[in-house]
């Protein structure tokens, strides 16, 4: 199978590439081109899979937990949420109207793409909401609020994977924090506190709160598949004993690590002496061991820490140990 696309690709590509030059050169063409579109292919397949994946889970989570119950959320699908206990138009025309103007801003904010791909994400969902039928799970408000908004939240985390986005609010927070001295946090922050002051007139103050708490749990989710629930962090390791922190790295905790050739830059002899400088990434867990061991080669070694969004490629499990 895997073949057949590639011959598929390759001919695609002698089709794009001009007939000027070599015959060298137009060979060397159509390799580079059929592996740039065997990469877009490889890509899109896994973004349409991880959205597919998002629609349905943040399907479940609406019509399994919060749409048959009342419940709302925050962002565009609270709005819509709302306009549906206000009006006879059913949620999933309104999760395509509420959302048309992010998607209109996120043209001009963000590229085309990405709003593409977002409009069909959003239509599938409407799409999903309306004709889909799923369960009712559950009738306590207790478990609606967290695992409503666990799978609703399970299912942005993966939209977003899958380079789009399922509530267009998202994009409206990356607009506003360009023009205001606000982060894209605190922005999702202001909205949602308008949207549940609405709710709270609205509907009630009950149902507010357990929306608040639908929202937290959705955030947290969104967190977890966004970044992971294994947290790395990028370690910056600037010691006199560099060479002793190398082999402690690879041969004891079994990490890899990149050297960067470095010089000093402070003292009264100015710049020199060379050092060193190690980068490596380990897990939050591994964080206290490594600082330990760090600690008995070198207790004034400076080590710079910081959290890493998301990792490909290179070493990043332990590597095995050597028979």
């Amino acid at each position: 199978m895997r073949s057949v696309i590639q011959n598929i690709l390759v001919n695609i590509a002698k089709k794009r590439t001009k007939s000027s030059g070599s015959a060298y050169q137009n060979q060397k063409s159509v390799l580079l081109l059929a592996q740039s579109l065997q990469v877009d292919l490889k890509h899109l397949l896994k973004e349409s899979f991880f959205m597919v994946i998002g629609v349905f889970s943040a399907g479940f989570g609406l019509k399994g937990f919060l749409l048959p119950n009342k419940f709302i959320d925050g962002g565009a699908t609270g709005i819509s949420l709302l306009l549906e206990n206000l009006t006879s138009i059913s949620l999933g025309v309104l999760l395509v109207l509420v959302n048309i103007p992010f998607i209109v801003l996120g043209i001009k904010t963000l590229n085309l793409r990405f709003a593409i791909k977002s409009i069909l994400a959003i239509t599938f969902l409407a799409f999903v909401v309306h004709f889909i039928e799923y369960p009712l799970i559950t009738q306590d408000k207790l478990l609606i609020a967290v695992f409503g908004g666990f799978f609703l939240g399970l299912g942005i985390g993966m939209a977003i994977r899958g380079g789009s986005v399922i509530d267009g609010t998202e994009v409206l927070a990356i607009f506003l924090s360009r023009k205001l001295s606000m982060t894209i946090g605190d922005v999702l922050l202001v909205i949602n506190i308008i949207i549940f002051s609405f709710g709270a007139y609205i509907l009630s103050l009950e149902t507010a709160l357990y929306a608040i708490l639908t929202y937290l749990a959705a955030a947290k989710t969104v967190d977890f598949v966004v970044d992971g629930v294994e947290e790395y962090i990028g370690v910056t390791i600037i010691s006199e004993q560099h060479e002793a922190i190398r082999l402690m790295l690879t041969e004891k905790l079994r990490r890899a690590c990149t050297i960067y050739a470095g010089k000093g830059g402070y003292g009264t002899r100015g710049i020199s002496y060379d050092k060193d400088i190690i980068f490596t990434v380990v897990t939050r867990l591994e964080l206290a061991r490594l600082e330990t061991e760090v600690e008995k080669i070198d207790k004034s070694a400076f080590i710079i820490m910081g959290v890493v969004k998301d990792l490909k490629g290179g070493m990043i499990k332990r590597k095995p140990l050597k028979e």
